[in-house]
């Protein structure tokens, strides 16, 4: 397949030149699932023989396909009791504690059938690729127990065959301790070791996911509680990745990086000594600016992390209590209002350095030969109007693993095989 008639194509690619590696008046050219060319439409070789199916993009934008690191797209119900309890003054630990907060999501997600699960999660990730997305993070959590853990891990298996964007699973046992775990501190030691000795070994041998995840904070999992559930997922060949330094200054960054973590998330509260210790780890920052502000907490500040030397991601964190967000361009945008970054590090952030935050950078969110042939096309002229235009949806079609399709106008959230 050919896609000729690119204004700019954003490579990523920093050997192209410029932290976006920008090309103007490009081309692309994928065989099978693989990139075969890109760069200037004027340098592509001959196609002697060949009648590649060819796509006009009349000058539109192209970057590679959008990566959103860090979801919980497996849920039922929504919090808005929550919602209007925290625009009242009440704080996000203090409705938990009564509770509300994830606990409840659970109680509704729980109740919900497979079925009811498969199709809202169906619906959500088709609204993902409305905005350019080809690869989701999908974490579990919602379950704590062994049985309704794997239910999820099963549900995100079976959603990943049946949708476009690829789905990267990640086992979040330890969101927080489930309720019949709060009654004593032999109940909550009970959990963490369920999760250790029976949940990660089975999750491990069945393939279910790649990462394993713990909440570490106010109200979550403690340091040695995360350290323990974390050094069994890593003995079992789990990636790791933390929910680190949201609500309260835990270390749970410096742990991440002690243990080799490909990321640590959310990251409002972290010290400059973890901040180092992630940049000489090589651990990846993922910013969630659509959780700091549905809660109308301070902003993840980017130049903190510069001046560190650590890598930016930003995703959206979509969940129902506090980032109940589809857009994943949109967090791009409060990144760079928000957290300060650069519109070059937002787009970097939602590519590139997303990919590494699942330890895929090798593999797509570049657009280089030989990489995965993962592209999203934008009804602009200017790369800029990705950040410039406040919560638009410009994405006018993908190519996952080397298939064209076409984002429906007419029906916004579908997505369809494009004709050329």
């Amino acid at each position: 397949m050919l896609l000729r008639d690119v204004g700019v194509l954003v490579t990523c690619d920093a050997e192209r030149g410029g932290p976006l590696g920008l090309v103007r008046d490009a081309a692309v050219l994928c065989r099978g699932a693989r990139i075969e060319y890109v760069g200037p439409e004027a340098g592509l070789p001959p196609l002697t023989g060949e009648d590649p199916l060819t796509i006009s993009l009349d000058g539109c934008v192209v970057t590679p396909g959008l990566i959103d690191c860090h979801t919980h797209l497996v849920f039922a119900g929504t919090r808005l009791d929550d919602f209007e309890a925290r625009l009242r003054g009440d704080s996000y630990s203090a409705i938990a504690a009564r509770g509300g907060g994830i606990l409840s999501t659970v109680d509704a997600t729980r109740a919900a059938s497979n079925e009811e699960l498969q199709e809202l999660m169906e619906a959500r990730v088709e609204q993902c690729e409305a905005h350019g997305v080809t690869t989701v993070e999908v974490k579990s959590g919602y379950g704590l127990d062994t049985r309704h853990e794997f239910r999820l891990l099963d549900a995100i298996k079976v959603c990943n065959r049946r949708v476009i964007a690829d789905l990267v699973p990640t086992f979040l046992g330890a969101h927080v301790p489930p309720a019949d775990a709060r009654v004593s501190s032999a109940a909550r030691a009970a959990y963490v070791e369920r999760v250790i000795s029976e949940m990660l070994p089975e999750v491990a041998r069945r393939g279910l996911a790649r990462f394993c995840d713990v909440f570490i904070d106010e109200g979550a999992f403690t340091l040695e509680e995360g350290r323990r559930i974390l050094e069994a997922a890593r003995s079992l060949g789990l990636g790791l990745k933390v929910h680190a330094e949201q609500l309260a200054h835990t270390g749970a960054a410096g742990l991440a990086a002690e243990l080799g973590a490909v990321s640590a998330e959310h990251l409002e509260r972290i010290s400059d000594e973890h901040l180092a210790a992630m940049a000489e780890a090589g651990t990846v920052a993922v910013m969630l600016p659509g959780a700091s502000f549905f809660l109308r907490d301070g902003f993840t500040q980017a130049d903190r992390f510069r001046s560190a030397g650590v890598k930016m991601a930003v995703a959206t964190d979509w969940n129902p209590g506090t980032s109940p967000a589809d857009n994943l361009l949109l967090m791009a945008q409060m990144a760079v209002l928000g957290c300060g970054l650069t519109i070059e590090e937002a787009l970097l952030g939602v590519t590139l350095h997303a990919a590494h935050a699942l330890d895929l950078g090798q593999d797509r969110g570049m657009l280089r030969v030989g990489m995965r042939a993962d592209l999203a096309m934008f009804r602009i002229h200017d790369p800029r109007e990705l950040i410039y235009q406040l919560g638009s949806s410009p994405c006018s079609g993908l190519v996952k693993n080397g298939r064209y399709l076409r984002v429906e106008a007419a029906r916004p959230g579908r997505i369809r095989l494009g004709r050329a």
